[in-house]
């Protein structure tokens, strides 16, 4: 039986998370906001506004609070010399394996509200696409990022 990865990401990624999702939501809420405005002024179905006031109140509490924790608890990762794996999802658990001899070169990115909370996101570059481990501690992305670039530089030596 082959595990799942075991290294977890930051738990401070919940709040990024969280802080991001209601910029999100706020948007959401103003749009909603200006659709029921609109209703109102045109005398459009009171329903339709209930139902567009419904819809936001659950996406609210499905973006802020269930979908982060969600999806920090499932996501995982492990580097290992001859390959990468990365586990993620909340419905659909998605497990992948990047092998070292495919990485190109790794990223670390850091937005505002990342480096606000001193976090950072690793990128894995190969041909065909890039993969992410997010919100990483600053100093353990950086330490990940040499690592995987000293790992894939011996693994292409190799070939």
């Amino acid at each position: 039986m082959i595990l799942e990865p075991q290294k977890r990401i930051s738990i401070k990624a919940l709040t990024v998370w969280r802080i991001s999702s209601v910029i999100k939501i706020l948007i959401s809420w103003i749009l909603a906001g200006v659709a029921i405005f609109l209703l109102h002024i045109f005398n459009g179905p009171f329903w339709i506004s209930l139902l567009l006031i419904a819809i936001e109140l659950i996406s609210t509490y499905f973006m802020i609070f269930l979908l982060p924790s969600l999806r920090w608890r499932r996501f995982r990762y492990d580097v290992r010399e001859e390959e990468i794996e990365l586990q993620e999802g909340i419905f659909i658990v998605k497990r992948t394996l990047i092998p070292m001899i495919r990485v190109q070169h790794v990223d670390t990115v850091q937005g505002p509200i990342l480096r606000k909370y001193q976090l950072a996101s690793v990128i894995i570059n190969t041909a065909a696409t890039a993969h992410e481990i997010p919100a990483l501690e600053e100093s353990e992305a950086e330490e990940l990022r040499r690592l995987i670039s000293n790992l894939a530089r011996v693994a292409d030596e190799d070939v």
